[in-house]
């Protein structure tokens, strides 16, 4: 007769781990469906955030621009002392080969005396110590020597000069190596901003630009403002002419610009020679602190760190090289994104 045995219970231990497990599974099933997707940046956040990184972008950008003209400013001292060095270098070989020629003709009339044999085998630097009295050498002989410890101090001291500003140039270009790689970082972070938006939330900023820009052309027309004049009239004339150029960092001209780019570059048409950097830009000339006193062509300074500017085309409205995506164009002073600091006029 078969036997019939009673199930195994599972112990209380068991049911409550299982218990558990199956709640937790339920809640971690319940949340993952109740939970509100990720939303997407709206247009105007995505815009907000690309203009930090814009602004981010050109601070860095007149950095970089700095470092620029510092390198090339290195450069062509380098190449001076450089030439000096080797001209001196040639000078000194001369008066070194005079003073040889004549110890020579002493010797061929065995009249060398002990106080050239010194000079010819010694350093001459301290040639004149060692003389034992004025009278071992010709007037000749003491001065063609005063020359050769001149020209000698000359050189070392050009020569110590050159590798001190070698050293400098190394650490410039490793800056403007950073400041470059900074820039373009901020460039391509609000690049991948701006391709999450879709076509039309790209349109619609463009077109808000578009109308911006047109707006500000026209308020320029008004005239209801000071007239340029002089190389101001000339430099803001030039910089009209590139309406409609691109925006590109670290350009200056003459097919895309970035904003002190476009500045210098304005003035330079104008004959007027000033720095390259906005910073640099903004302490030369007479400042001016009070908006109604500006005339078109005078440079305006945006933000604490001055790292942007224009020119002044009137009736509260600049021309100016804005940022990356853009074009150089009219826009009123009130939508730059920072503080007006002050103008100057050249």
């Amino acid at each position: 007769m078969a036997s019939h045995r009673r199930p195994k219970q599972p112990s209380r231990a068991r049911v409550t781990v299982l218990t558990t497990a199956a709640a937790a599974a339920v809640a971690i099933s319940s949340q993952a469906a109740n939970a509100a997707p990720s939303e997407k940046p709206s247009k105007d956040e995505v815009k907000a955030k690309v203009d930090k990184l814009y602004e981010q972008a050109e601070h860095a950008t007149e950095e970089y621009n700095g470092a620029k003209e510092k390198q090339g400013k290195l450069q062509k001292e380098i190449s001076t002392i450089q030439d000096n060095v080797a001209r001196g270098q040639e000078e000194l070989n001369e008066l070194r080969d005079s003073m040889g020629l004549a110890a020579a003709a002493q010797y061929r009339t065995g009249s060398i005396d002990s106080s050239l044999q010194l000079f010819l085998s010694s350093n001459p630097d301290d040639y004149l110590d060692k003389a034992s009295t004025a009278d071992q050498l010709s007037a000749q002989q003491v001065e063609a020597l005063k020359k050769i410890q001149e020209k000698q101090r000359e050189l070392a001291q050009e020569r110590a000069e050159a590798s001190a500003k070698l050293k400098d140039l190394a650490s410039t270009r490793t800056e403007l190596g950073k400041k470059k790689n900074e820039v373009q970082a901020k460039l391509a972070e609000a690049q991948k901003l701006l391709n999450s938006l879709t076509a039309a939330e790209k349109a619609a900023m463009a077109a808000e630009e578009e109308r911006a820009s047109r707006s500000s052309a026209e308020r320029v027309d008004l005239g209801n403002s000071s007239a340029a004049s002089g190389r101001a009239a000339a430099a803001y004339s030039a910089a009209q002419s590139k309406l409609g150029s691109p925006y590109v960092y670290g350009a200056s001209g003459p097919s895309s610009y970035d904003c002190s780019g476009l500045t210098s570059w304005a003035y330079a048409q104008a004959g007027v020679s000033i720095p390259r950097t906005s910073e640099a830009q903004a302490n030369i000339g007479t400042r001016i602190y009070s908006q109604s006193d500006l005339q078109v062509g005078d440079l305006v300074f945006f933000f604490n760190d001055l790292h942007h500017v224009g020119l002044y085309a009137g009736n509260g409205q600049i021309i100016h090289a804005p940022r990356t995506g853009t074009v150089v164009r009219y826009e009123s002073m009130n939508t730059i994104g920072g503080p007006f600091m002050w103008g100057v006029r050249v």
